[in-house]
């Protein structure tokens, strides 16, 4: 399975996967159709699939001009989201399964962006390689998703599923907001090297109009303060009591960054 990454409107990215041999493709968060059709004429591919991770018209303003086009593709979305997605029909649940390329993605309920905000994992089939990880709005490269429709302990919940994947996942996400996010990191975890120096290479990266995205679930870890809520250093610069209240004011912090 290919995974190409598609600009679209100002900064988010749609991703198309593309399964060679059959020449098949199916599509993450279209938020518009024409960079999707495009590469599809391009590599002579038919759209299958439509994998929405939730409802918002960024994620899901291509889905009716691709339908119009691929007819028959079958679009993915949350059970919560019922009446919210375009052309939506497969309605997912925590733990449920999709297929696509011959490979299988689990899915995960992540409500705190929406409330019915969903998730896919395609695990590895070898040792060597990584999983891919399609988490929309929900977990950012440095950041996470405001909270929209949910509330701090729902999305501390929904970070900690994504948070017990594997290091060498990669984590596909629908924006391109490294860079602020972690100029915002280094405001609240200035004493972290490992950050810094992430910090300095997408400074450059991002100078040269190159994508951040995919990222590592790994580096995430080390370096995205919202999935280290538990970390007491943390706690103390943002004066919390606990796990909850230290994500809430990190995130309280961010919106007003």
């Amino acid at each position: 399975m290919q995974v190409y990454r598609l600009s679209a409107l100002s900064d988010n990215y749609i991703f198309l996967l593309h399964e060679p041999e059959q020449n098949i493709a199916a599509v993450v968060d279209p938020a518009e159709a024409s960079p999707v059709l495009e590469r599809l004429k391009e590599l002579g591919a038919t759209l299958v699939a439509v994998f929405n991770t939730h409802h918002h018209s960024d994620h899901v303003g291509g889905n009716t001009r691709l339908l119009q086009q691929f007819p028959e593709a079958i679009v993915y979305g949350g059970a919560e989201d019922r009446g919210r997605i375009p052309g939506q029909t497969i309605f997912l649940q925590e733990g449920d399964r999709v297929s696509f390329a011959n490979r299988s993605a689990e899915v995960f309920f992540v409500p705190g962006h929406t409330r019915a905000h969903i998730a896919y994992y395609f695990a590895p089939t070898t040792v060597d390689e990584p999983g891919e990880l399609f988490c929309g709005d929900t977990l950012f490269a440095g950041g996470c998703g405001r909270l929209f429709e949910g509330t701090p302990t729902q999305m501390v919940d929904s970070l900690s599923k994504l948070r017990a994947l594997p290091d060498k996942t990669r984590m596909w996400c629908a924006h391109e907001y490294t860079l602020k996010n972690l100029e915002f990191a280094l405001t609240v975890d200035r004493a972290n090297i490992a950050l810094q120096e992430r910090l300095a290479a997408v400074r450059t990266a991002r100078s040269h109009n190159e994508a951040t995205i995919p990222s590592n679930l790994g580096v995430e870890k080390r370096t995205n303060p919202f999935l280290r809520w538990d970390d007491l250093g943390l706690r103390g610069i943002v004066n919390a009591e606990n796990d909850i209240q230290t994500f809430a004011r990190l995130r309280g912090m961010k919106e007003r960054f």
